[in-house]
């Protein structure tokens, strides 16, 4: 039995003249999965969207989500440069505006092609051509308008580890950092390209795309000289292939900078607090961590509460990976870590508390604290002293 009409679905899209575009486009030629589809009307205006039942989200130009599939539908626009950074445009959006139109204001070729509601494909920029080149080719000159699509050229390089940034787009980069374009990304954006590409399976290669343009010299200094050390690009690749969490690969990325100069970096791109946390415990413990000197099993403890492992025992473990891939063979130390932190924790401090005379009270917690350390002292002291062959540390 049919439904209800009130019941039956209804197309919002019959009769809109729409087109998927984007990297939809581009990762289902690729035979990529596809996470999410955008999509441009030709023809439309803001009241024709809403009288479909469309929801207008968009701030700076209008975008609309779609009331079942809850995907975006933008209007097509074109862009027109007045001032400086990416913010710095005039926006214009008509039923006269083309799709052929939208497409040229795109950043890369490989992004700038539509697929029709028939299957068509539209691709006036050889999009296609270049996807089968692995090239990264920018659509028009002005790419050079808008600074993040330098950081969004070096995302996708690390996301596509085959494909080259066109020799030209290269150029035109350079030639963005000399204008001082870059100085106007704000930090936020600037970690939102950064932390996507880090997560990406080529990750190394986004900072060197950037070291090659010379952003990440002008942004970030300091850390483009701890880049020329070709042992922070292998750590870094060590975490990718390990799937390493984005606070570790960030901690790794900084592990061969002075403390005074990761503060830098991390107060450049806003950095969020679980990765700065983990970064300066890396550089500031590093040393100490795969080499305790000659008290072991006292200062062990007292490394493991400047680390707040006891409390915090899930980053300490996030720290002695993030160590691994910094040091080669340091493998005996992180185990030997591992059995400290556990023979700490398994210390249960009512008992010894108990076992503390009440007299006098003024001295009871530190009596009761020193006696819990060395309980914690001796615990590690019986794991390191079972543990076959050198701790390493």
């Amino acid at each position: 039995m049919s439904r209800p009409i009130a019941e039956r679905s209804v197309d919002r899209t019959v009769g809109l003249q729409h087109y998927q575009v984007g990297g939809a486009v581009r990762d289902a030629l690729l035979g990529l999965p596809v996470q999410d589809r955008d999509w441009v009307v030709v023809g439309a205006t803001p009241d024709d969207m809403i009288a479909r039942g469309f929801k207008a989200v968009g701030r700076d130009f209008p975008v609309f989500l779609h009331p079942d599939t809850h995907e975006e539908y933008a209007l097509a626009r074109t862009e027109r440069k007045s001032g400086p950074g990416y913010r710095g445009f005039v926006v214009h959006c008509a039923p006269d505006v083309t799709l052929e139109d939208d497409l040229l204001r795109r950043d890369l070729t490989v992004n700038a092609m539509a697929l029709a509601p028939d299957g068509q494909i539209i691709d006036p920029h050889g999009g296609r051509q270049d996807l089968a080149r692995g090239l990264l080719r920018h659509v028009s000159p002005a790419f050079i308008e808008d600074p993040v699509r330098i950081l969004r050229v070096a995302r996708f390089c690390a996301r596509f580890g085959q494909f080259q940034v066109a020799p030209e787009t290269l150029a035109l980069m350079r030639t963005m950092v000399d204008r001082g374009e870059v100085d106007a990304l704000v930090p936020e954006r600037i970690w939102q390209e950064f932390s996507r590409g880090l997560m990406q399976a080529h990750a190394p290669r986004m900072i060197d795309v950037l070291c090659a343009c010379g952003a990440t010299q002008r942004m970030l200094p300091a850390l483009a000289r701890s880049w020329a050390d070709p042992a922070v690009s292998i750590a870094l690749a060590d975490a990718v292939t390990a799937k390493a969490a984005l606070e570790v690969r960030w901690a790794v990325l900084m592990h061969r900078l002075a403390l005074a100069d990761a503060e830098r970096v991390q107060e450049a791109v806003r950095t969020p607090q679980a990765c700065r946390d983990l970064a300066r415990l890396l550089i500031q413990h590093r040393a100490s961590l795969l080499s305790v000197g000659t008290k072991p099993d006292e200062q062990a403890l007292v490394l493991l509460e400047r680390c707040d492992a006891l409390r915090k025992s899930d980053r300490f473990e996030a720290l002695l990976q993030a160590l691994g891939f910094t040091q080669a063979g340091a493998a005996d130390a992180i185990s030997a870590w591992h059995q400290a932190l556990k023979a700490a924790l398994a210390v249960q401090a009512g008992p010894i508390a108990q076992a503390v005379d009440a007299e006098p009270v003024a001295s009871r917690s530190d009596r009761i604290r020193a006696a819990v350390s060395q309980a914690r002292v001796e615990a590690i002291a019986q794991a390191w002293a079972t543990r076959p062959g050198p701790t390493g540390v």
